[in-house]
């Protein structure tokens, strides 16, 4: 049996990264990210109820509103984090999105091409935060943007030790492989 750590790295100087989630019940779907700096200082959180017919639907509209939101808010250099490769493939090959998103999707990606952007995959015990936040959009009706730390962050982080306040927010978690 060997143990993998599994560590939230924050991005280099000058960009931004950001960690996304989505999530589908029989009744509803939602997704949230999380902005930090490469201080691994909170820039913004959001979370959304999306009513898409699946997880993987749910994932995009993750990915769809960082674009967005980084490009309303000028942010160039980007770096999105998911913890599911469909989407970072999807990213890749854009055949892959499903017809019912493909114009926003490619709306986006017109975006994207004026910024500089890494995309990657993190396994989901790296991706607490925005776990969480997926959690908080099971209990919202449109897209709701915080510009600080949310309470429901700060309390499950300060519960499990996670937070280390001298160098920013990092996640820790040991996962079999």
């Amino acid at each position: 049996m060997n143990l993998k750590e599994i560590i939230w790295q924050p991005p280099p100087p000058q960009w931004i990264k950001y960690n996304t989630d989505g999530a589908s019940t029989p009744t509803t779907s939602t997704c949230g990210g999380i902005f930090r700096n490469s201080n691994a200082e909170f820039l913004c959180v959001f979370a959304s109820k999306t009513d898409m017919a699946s997880a993987f639907s749910a994932e995009l509209c993750g990915f769809m509103t960082a674009i967005e939101i980084a490009d309303a808010r000028g942010w160039r250099n980007m770096w999105i984090e998911s913890d599911s490769m469909l989407v970072v493939n999807a990213y890749k090959s854009s055949n892959l999105v499903p017809w019912s998103l493909s114009n926003r999707w490619f709306n986006c990606i017109k975006l994207a091409g004026h910024m500089n952007i890494i995309v990657s995959h993190i396994f989901r015990e790296g991706n607490h935060c925005a776990d969480r936040l997926v959690n908080v959009g099971l209990n919202l009706d449109r897209l709701t943007l915080w510009n600080d730390t949310l309470l429901l962050l700060k309390i499950t982080l300060n519960l499990t030790g996670l937070v280390n306040p001298s160098i920013g927010l990092y996640l820790v978690r040991e996962v079999l492989v």
